[in-house]
């Protein structure tokens, strides 16, 4: 069978979405199906083209066994909601006049950003190929929910497309149990809709000792080592954390806030603890996809956090995996499913979004029990073999063949 997968984040880049597609397409080659994946120049999250590769009309690799086409778009940082609206069109063009192309039994495009999902809907229409529609996350609402776009106007446009585009879908893949309820509540058949989750390569995360070059080189030597690590954007509340860190920082001077990673609110951030003169936080900038488990071996804990809104109850953040696989504590300010699920398998300690006192009660448990904590790193273990990438992938796979 072969493949055709439209997306616009792909690795190099360090993202979940370029982990779930390259993860997923590796174990459907492996299955014997032939990929083509078409993407952009790697340049999340900063908007800048990465070293070694040029945002050029049309450029081909092989990544893995992978056939990687990548084809021009406007590239922009991640700040001003016109400039990123182009970006993301001009993807959807390129990569719809691109895939005119390609050979392929079916069509799979991937939102969020959901013109990648527009190409693929097209590309399916011209070339009279099943298409199938994944959805990892609900587009434009969870931007409406950050406050990025407020005209009416386009909200309604984007929602009509949004659901022209689930019914022309031959499947909708969703990655989580809510999304398939919001979903059918809007009048798609729930049998239309198919649930594959995030997960985890445990071939490539497991647990391991802290890195010693790293500890002393970031001076964190008897430190109790609190991690954000991912894109410091707009949705992931991490203004509120700084506040925390800011208001903690004698309470607990053996608790280091590490934030790594780059994104629209970093600078922020950055500034933020500038002008408050903070001993008790590390910013560090994201790093290439082979060196992020030695980092997540770095901390003590894992902190997953997002602003406080109904539209996040619905998600499932693809750290929890990585932070289970590591076998490291998860501290989630998030409710909803994914509270669910920490509870369900006693892999941390949640908190209520944007609740001081919930941050700390959650912080005293994790701190108060750092000799031990081997409840919680079952736990994880448990987690994390029940959302293992392989099951998943073959899980899918087994849809892909469905529609056809």
């Amino acid at each position: 069978m072969k493949i055709l997968f439209i997306t616009d984040n792909f690795p190099p880049e360090v993202n979940a979405p370029a982990n779930r597609t390259y993860e997923h397409c590796i174990e459907w080659m492996k299955a014997g199906h032939e990929i083509t994946v078409i993407t952009c120049a790697p340049n999340f999250p900063k908007g800048e083209v990465f070293d070694n590769y040029t945002n050029s009309w049309r450029k081909e690799e092989n990544i893995d066994g992978i056939r990687v086409i990548r084809v021009w778009s406007y590239i922009t940082s991640n700040q001003g909601t016109f400039r990123r609206i182009l970006d993301y069109i001009s993807f959807g063009v390129t990569s719809f006049l691109h895939g005119l192309f390609i050979k392929t039994d079916i069509i799979i495009g991937t939102s969020p950003q959901f013109f990648s999902a527009m190409s693929a809907w097209q590309l399916s229409l011209f070339k009279r190929k099943k298409w199938i529609m994944e959805v990892r996350d609900l587009w434009p609402e969870s931007i409406v929910a950050v406050g990025a776009m407020t005209n009416k106007s386009v909200i309604g446009f984007l929602e009509w497309i949004e659901m022209r585009m689930y019914k022309s879908a031959d499947k909708v893949v969703v990655v989580t149990d809510a999304f398939k309820e919001k979903i059918s509540q809007r009048g798609i058949t729930p049998e239309k809709i198919s649930i594959h989750k995030n997960g985890v390569d445990l071939s490539k995360y497991f647990p391991a000792d802290k890195p010693e070059h790293l500890v002393e080189s970031l001076n964190l030597e008897g430190k109790f080592i609190l991690a954000y690590i991912g894109t410091h954007g707009l949705a992931h509340g991490l203004d509120f954390v700084l506040d925390q860190a800011i208001e903690l920082e004698k309470k607990y001077p053996e608790v280091q806030f590490l934030f790594m990673g780059d994104g629209a609110n970093k600078k922020n951030l950055m500034d933020r603890a500038s002008e408050a003169s903070l001993s008790n936080v590390t910013f560090l900038d994201s790093v290439p996809k082979e060196q992020v488990s030695d980092y997540l071996h770095l901390m003590d804990v894992a902190l997953v956090n997002l602003k406080k809104s109904d539209t996040f109850l619905t998600v499932i953040p693809s750290k929890i995996f990585e932070a289970a696989a590591v076998e490291k504590p998860i501290m989630l300010g998030l409710s909803g499913e994914t509270k669910g699920i920490i509870e369900k398998y006693g892999a941390g300690v949640c908190f209520e979004p944007e609740n001081p006192i919930e941050f700390q009660r959650a912080l005293d448990i994790l701190y108060t029990t750092r000799y031990d904590q081997s409840v919680y790193k079952e736990g994880c273990r448990k987690l994390a073999s029940d959302f293992e990438r392989s099951k998943i992938a073959a899980e899918m796979l087994t849809t892909i063949k469905s529609v056809l």
